[in-house]
């Protein structure tokens, strides 16, 4: 195979072989297509996309942006094409827009390449081979980037724009004959079409053709195959219906690290250098510099200019022709950063990988529902970023209502715009969410179409959906929150009515317990937002009815897994029957009473598990059902000599475990922390190893200072009270040790500057009848009263 010419001569095109996204093979391009003027381009991408191409000269459209091809009967087989403002394909077609030449498509059609997909690579297929990679290391770099930046991003212009591409097309040549299709097969056929469509633009335009591909495809582009040959590579491929348009990207994918197959490692620092007009270091810098002061650095131009001597310096030294990336690094954080790697973090996310987020105009096609979510998104005023950012809802606000009420439906669609978090307030009438957006969310959007043309219209329709086939109570119920959640009037009725079929025909105490919690959420949701909920009330009552007759034989002889469930299903249910208590009434036949009454119940039977009879225990005494001294009485039940070491430390485990504030609870009743001290050092030796791990379970989850203030607590020991009505503080006497306080006297001296030669109680100063010092202040160390205090 013959090295390609690149520049046209007689009856040949112009092949512009690059490297996706290189800023340096964009800006050669330009001077290539410039210097040539050929009257068409031909461009490495999907030909459904050529009536797609004029939208590239409108205003509204910025890069990064990419093109979207889907398959119309299953939108969630897609591919992207992306492009950013320092991609030779996007500057080849805005060249070609600018200045009257045809610009067309001409790799493999995304009808075929959807339907066959990408063929993976296998051992008949060969190793996989990356050219820059190779050509790096036949160069004697041990870094592909740092190769790419020297060669292509740092030469100065050629004399002849062409003659670049003609040395990168050699190179390629010598590759592709000593690994063939480098572990890509299906190349091969990308190839036979681009020849194809390369054909039939020569047919029509001559020898006026430039084309702008991957280099690795040029030695394929410029050898000569037959017709027939081509044919045969395309005859019989199969083939799908598949739809294109143009949906905004982002420069962190563009970054290899996402898995974009053509990405880069500083798709933000390629983008500067091809911005750039000058002094593309100095600029740098100056955008470092700029990003650390937002972050209350205090950074200098001083620290600008070192920064950029240094980096000059360091290239100097390597050998490089300018500062690179590598150097840039190296700088600042020898400079600005004072060595660290924080803060060099936060620049690699922000400027060397970027958040910047492409537009498309409304004139790109788009399916109804990403049209009605554009116009969801601007009367919000809740913008998409790429960039993550905390948005903090009021839902008695309208706006914020109405932004709840938007992310909810598109959770509920399956696009992950938002992600809710914990909300400061402990008010129902906050949300706190976590926002960006991806671009593949595009995709889940195309997906969600075939629910309906508007976001209310689909997500009701996905609901209604997921009701009919729900299998499961606790399913529904969380469909049910769901549907109040994203104000679904027309799906709720539908939800319910599955509800209430479920819930009458499951009998696992397991399943109710987990459908009771999100019916409560729901109940409370609904008086916040406005909406009825009399439906689920009585559904809810059933429920909690149901779990509290078949809870206690439920939780008898379970195994410890099963208790540690049963125990979370104990918690949920006693949250949510405090929520529907409000509802269900306080009297004597009331909910709660009920419920206490079987917290009773598992709280005194031996055939229960030590973690939940435990449980049960704190429950109580949260509430204020029992006291403490019915508490520490049942503790000593369970912790008595005659119960196995292991369940007395699973009902401790229950009983304080976890962060249900057992460690305070401990810190504060003298009571039951002496109960648990005095049980744990009666543990014979080789039963303590067994129950180890269960304590240390248990203990582990309290805060740093619980556990020290109760180590604390343990090694004074306990108080001591002389007298009936007399306290003391834990850990302390109830008498005064005068001889431990009259050691602080000569510190407390010292500090007040009244002990030492000289000071007030120095004999040899003078006095003054008064029992003042020479300055007329009194002598306060003389005082009995003040000392005694001290010594308190």
């Amino acid at each position: 195979m013959t090295a390609p010419a690149a520049t046209p001569g007689p009856g040949g095109p112009l092949l512009l072989g690059v490297r996706h996204h290189g800023p340096g093979s964009a800006r050669a391009v330009r001077a290539a297509l410039d210097a040539a003027r050929p009257r068409a381009v031909l461009i490495e991408g999907p030909p459904e996309g050529d009536a797609l191409l004029a939208l590239a000269a409108d205003e509204a459209m910025r890069p990064p942006v990419a093109l979207l091809a889907h398959v119309v009967d299953d939108p969630g087989r897609a591919a992207f094409w992306p492009m950013a403002e320092f991609s030779p394909e996007w500057v080849a077609i805005r060249w070609a827009l600018d200045h009257g030449a045809r610009v067309r498509f001409i790799d493999l059609p995304a009808a075929h390449s959807l339907a066959t997909g990408e063929e993976p690579a296998g051992e008949d297929a060969g190793p996989r081979v990356d050219p820059i990679g190779a050509l790096a290391e036949a160069a004697g770099y041990d870094e592909p980037e740092r190769w790419w930046e020297d060669v292509v991003e740092h030469r100065a212009a050629a004399a002849d724009p062409c003659a670049p591409f003609a040395a990168l097309a050699e190179a390629m040549t010598v590759l592709r004959e000593t690994y063939g299709d480098g572990g890509h097969p299906r190349d091969l056929i990308r190839e036979a079409h681009m020849r194809q469509q390369l054909r039939s633009a020569v047919k029509e335009f001559g020898a006026e053709v430039a084309v702008v591909c991957g280099a690795w495809h040029v030695p394929a582009l410029a050898a000569k195959f037959t017709v027939a040959g081509d044919r045969a590579l395309l005859k019989g491929l199969p083939k799908v219906k598949a739809e294109l348009t143009w949906v905004p990207w982002t420069h962190r994918r563009l970054a290899r690290r996402s898995g974009y197959g053509a990405g880069i490692d500083s798709p933000g620092w390629y983008g500067h250098l091809f911005a750039a007009p000058d002094r593309p270091v100095e600029r740098w810098m100056t955008k470092v510099a700029g990003l650390l002061r937002a972050e209350d650095r205090q950074i200098s131009s001083a620290h600008v200019i070192e920064a950029v001597r240094l980096a000059g310096t360091l290239a100097a030294m390597r050998g490089r022709p300018l500062p690179g990336l590598a150097e840039t690094t190296d700088a600042v954080r020898a400079v600005m950063c004072e060595g660290s790697d924080v803060p060099l973090g936060l620049i690699q996310d922000r400027l060397v990988v970027g958040d910047v987020l492409g537009e498309v105009p409304d004139a790109a096609p788009a399916v109804p529902l990403q049209r009605d979510l554009v116009r969801a998104q601007r009367t919000l005023r809740l913008k998409p970023e790429a960039l993550e950012r905390e948005l903090e809802l009021d839902l008695r606000k309208e706006t914020d209502a109405g932004r709840s009420r938007l992310l909810h439906r598109l959770r509920l669609l399956g696009i992950g715009w938002g992600e809710q978090t914990r909300a400061r307030s402990t008010g129902t009438f906050r949300e706190n969410w976590r926002l960006r957006w991806e671009p593949e969310l595009s995709v889940r959007v195309a997906e969600a179409g075939v629910w309906g043309t508007t976001v209310l219209g689909a997500a009701t329709a996905k609901a209604e959906s997921e009701a009919a086939a729900a299998s499961a109570l606790g399913a529904i119920t969380a469909l049910a929150e769901r549907c109040l959640l994203a104000e679904l009037p027309d799906a709720l009725p539908v939800v319910m009515r599955a509800l209430a079929d479920r819930a009458a025909l499951d009998t696992d105490v397991a399943h109710l317990a987990q459908a009771l919690p999100a019916l409560a959420r729901t109940l409370r949701y609904g008086d916040v937002r406005g909406t009825t909920t009399a439906g689920l009330a009585e559904v809810a009552a059933g429920l909690a009815e149901r779990i509290c007759v078949g809870l206690p034989p439920a939780c008898a002889a379970l195994d410890a897994d099963g208790a540690a469930e049963m125990r979370t299903h104990l918690d949920a249910v006693h949250t949510a029957i405090g929520l529907l208590a409000e509802d269900a009434g306080a009297g004597p036949d009331g909910l709660r009473e009920r419920w206490s009454a079987v917290l009773g119940r598992l709280a005194s039977r031996e055939t229960v598990p030590g973690v939940l009879r435990g449980r049960a225990v704190r429950l109580l005494l949260d509430d204020g059902r029992i006291e403490s001294e019915d508490a520490a009485r049942l503790m000593g039940l369970a912790l008595s000599p005659g119960t196995a070491p292991a369940d007395a430390a699973a009902w401790i485990e229950g009983f304080v475990g976890g962060a249900s504030g057992g460690g305070m609870l401990l810190v504060h009743d003298e009571r039951l922390r002496g109960l648990v001290d005095g049980w744990l050092t009666s543990v014979a030796p080789e039963a303590f190893t067994d129950v180890l791990p269960l304590l240390r379970r248990t203990f582990a989850a309290y805060e740093a200072g619980v556990r020290r203030t109760l180590g604390e607590l343990v090694r004074r020991g306990p108080a001591v009270r002389t007298g009936p009505g007399e306290a003391a503080a834990p850990g302390f006497g109830t008498g005064l040790d005068l001889a431990r306080a009259d050691a602080v006297l000569p510190l407390m001296a010292l500090l007040l500057g009244r002990g030492g030669p000289g000071g007030a109680n120095d004999p040899e100063r003078p006095q003054h009848p008064n029992g003042t010092d020479e300055l007329g202040a009194p002598g306060i160390l003389d005082d009995p009263n003040y000392l005694a205090g001290v010594g308190k």
